[in-house]
């Protein structure tokens, strides 16, 4: 709140080139306005002088006319040469006055049809300026000769000199403020975009650079601000790396990169066995006998060289199966938990996975009699159940891995553990795409609550599909459905109903999250975009989560797809983080407004010292961008109370609320 209080204020505030286009702009206006007023006022007072010179001239004229020309006492004479010098209508009054004070002869006008607006001959305010001259003969006086001007061309010419001087003035200060606003745009363009720059600081975003370049001292400006955005991102290039660095030390095994021991155990706890997170699956572990003997004989180079191989091929499978994920157990044995299909298909997948790795043996130490050693890869599956423990689930698979092994050859044994049976693959296919086709779909949601324990920052969507007859939680079935292609549909269906709801309810704030393979489904993208743009302001009351999965395999898809979301107005969050073992770097090209931590690292985050630091290292990167973090499955007092120690802005799990469904099951789904 106070970051977008800021904001406001600083959109509010006056800009450097308004201030300094107004401050030139009045000082230019002043100027101008002196000097149409000095220039009006000059000329004001040359008509004057010139308006009483000609009067005076004109009395003169006329009385040396009279006293030597003319006979002033014929009145004829006299009132003709007085009739030819009024008809030039540059005179209000001509006459002569003997010395009696009668009027011999004369001709006057009143002050009319000036050709100019009444308000300029009232503000002009010209006098009408009066000359005399006297009329003698001889010595003896006759009288004298009065004339008064007419400021009639004097007011037409005031006129014209001052629209003159209004038109230029508008003219040139026109001119000059728009040069103005040019030149203040070239000079301040390196200003702009240092603010731009600054903006983008803000915002954590450090690829921004300012090469233009203007004056010194700008120059200077633009130097030390590029200067300070290069440290800055080598600073969070640093730190994203020494967390990366600390995520493979503390979660993976340093020579293949697939899960290390405990990380693997931390995540098959929380999948297979906590409360909230379990869902069916199936554990696969595999290991290569003879492995100890080609170590001996090829040398540790060669042999890690294989197990880098054997690595890769088992990323593949995890690859191919998705939600799956695999961990190094020791030496050429590895373990890979399968959620979803029934242990019978685990026991084909695994078989597949088991030949895969006979071949890269095969590869290395050769065949037959040219063998270096023998090299045989087994595998065991155990399905998961009910109060089935993760050791217990080890031991059944263990067990099925030593009955292959006394089989002699490559093979893949299933452990009969008394695991639950789940519906097999193509089961599952039909299951699914009948609850989509009849949209058997029923959203749960889960709060996502502040570390005030009070303030319910957003409600986490969750969905349910009728399959045969029960509502399956979406651990269950979200697996399947990405395997088969399916997840989109699941999504559109989520996303439809979660608009629906916050139509429904105008101050909730719901979040919902997307499939990893959704952002490259075909069409799947476009029609959830054009759903969120259709809620219009509601979409600022969303949150969408993007698996972490989905940055993994798809980054190009998935970086534009949440640039897109973005102009919604609908608020991004990478879920599912810590899970996809990419570089934490990943944040700098992204606008996201939060993470959400994964379970795995928060189950027992209280008694592992080294979750907690990494957790901790990885809030203050992510804070010092501006983004949020949020964890997700805290079942215990004890981990939401350290994660509030380490700086967590916010939590969903079972020690905090349960999930609750949104409104009855849909008609559409009871009917099945």
């Amino acid at each position: 709140m106070q970051h977008e209080s800021q904001k406001i204020r600083s959109t509010r505030a006056i800009t450097l080139r308004t201030l300094l286009l107004l401050f030139t702009g009045a000082l230019v206006l002043v100027l101008l306005v002196v000097s149409m007023v000095i220039s009006g006022r000059s000329f004001h007072n040359y008509v004057i002088e010139e308006l009483e010179g000609q009067t005076r001239d004109a009395a003169t004229a006329i009385g040396l006319s009279l006293s030597n020309a003319i006979d002033a006492t014929d009145t004829v004479a006299v009132s003709s040469l007085i009739d030819s010098v009024f008809d030039s209508s540059q005179y209000l009054v001509v006459e002569f006055v003997d010395h009696d004070g009668n009027v011999v002869a004369g001709r006057a006008q009143a002050l009319s049809d000036l050709d100019v607006p009444h308000w300029f001959v009232r503000f002009a305010d010209l006098p009408r300026p009066e000359g005399t001259a006297a009329v003698m003969k001889g010595w003896r006086w006759l009288g004298q000769v009065r004339v008064v001007g007419h400021p009639g061309n004097a007011y037409r010419d005031l006129w014209q000199v001052g629209q003159w001087l209004v038109l230029s003035s508008v003219v040139i200060g026109a001119i000059a403020i728009a040069v103005l606003y040019v030149l203040l745009g070239r000079l301040l363009r390196p200003l702009r975009a240092v603010e731009r720059q600054a903006e983008a600081i803000g915002h954590r975003d450090f690829r921004k650079r300012t090469q233009i370049r203007s004056t010194r001292e700008l120059n200077q400006v633009t130097h030390a601000m590029n200067q300070m955005t290069d440290d800055l991102e080598q600073l969070f290039a640093g730190q994203a790396a020494l967390i990366a660095h600390l995520r493979k030390l503390n979660n993976e095994d340093p020579l293949t990169g697939l899960s290390s021991r405990n990380a693997f155990d931390q995540r098959l706890t929380v999948e297979a066995v906590t409360e909230e997170g379990r869902r069916p699956g199936s554990l696969l572990l595999t290991q290569v006998s003879g492995f100890a003997d080609f170590n001996q004989r090829a040398g540790r180079l060669e042999a890690d060289a294989m197990l880098v191989q054997l690595a890769r091929c088992v990323h593949r499978f995890v690859d191919g199966h998705a939600g799956s994920f695999a961990g190094r157990r020791s030496g050429a044995e590895f373990a890979v938990f399968i959620p979803g299909g029934a242990p019978a298909d685990a026991q084909i997948w695994g078989r597949e996975l088991v030949e895969a790795l006979q071949a890269v043996c095969v590869e290395f130490a050769g065949e037959g009699s040219n063998a270096l050693v023998e090299l045989v890869v087994h595998g065991g599956v155990a399905g998961t159940g009910e109060g089935v423990s993760v050791r217990a689930l080890f031991e059944s698979a263990d067990t099925a891995l030593r009955r292959a092994q006394t089989e002699g050859v490559s093979q893949c044994a299933l452990a009969d553990s008394g695991a639950d049976v789940h519906h097999g693959a193509e089961d599952w296919r039909r299951l699914l795409e009948s609850a989509l086709d009849r949209e058997a779909l029923w959203l749960w949601e889960q709060p996502m609550m502040a570390v005030d324990d009070d303030t319910v920052l957003f409600r986490q969507v969750f969905s349910r599909l009728l399959v045969e007859r029960e509502w399956v939680r979406g651990h269950l079935f979200a697996p399947m459905a990405e395997r088969f292609g399916l997840i989109g549909r699941l999504d559109l269906l989520v996303v439809q109903r979660a608009l629906q709801r916050l139509r429904e309810e105008p101050s909730a704030m719901v979040g919902l999250s997307l499939g990893a393979s959704s952002v490259v489904l075909p069409d799947i993208p476009e029609r959830i975009l054009q759903m969120v743009k259709s809620a219009g302001g509601d979409a600022r009351r969303l949150w969408i989560g993007i698996p972490e999965q989905a940055l993994h395999y798809h980054r190009q898809e998935a970086q534009a797809f949440i640039r897109q979301l973005r102009r919604t107005g609908a608020s991004l969050l990478v879920d599912r983080f810590g899970v996809g073992g990419i570089a934490f770097s990943y944040m700098k090209n992204l606008s996201i407004q939060a993470l959400r931590i994964d379970s795995s690292f928060v189950h027992g985050i209280d008694r592992h010292d080294d979750n907690r630091f990494y957790l901790e290292s990885m809030i203050t990167i992510a804070h010092g961008r501006g983004v949020k973090v949020y964890a997700a499955g805290v079942e215990t007092e004890s981990e939401w109370r350290t994660l509030k120690t380490i700086g967590i802005d916010g939590a969903t799990g079972y020690h905090l609320g349960r999930p609750e469904p949104v409104g009855d099951p849909p008609v559409s789904g009871g009917s099945g």
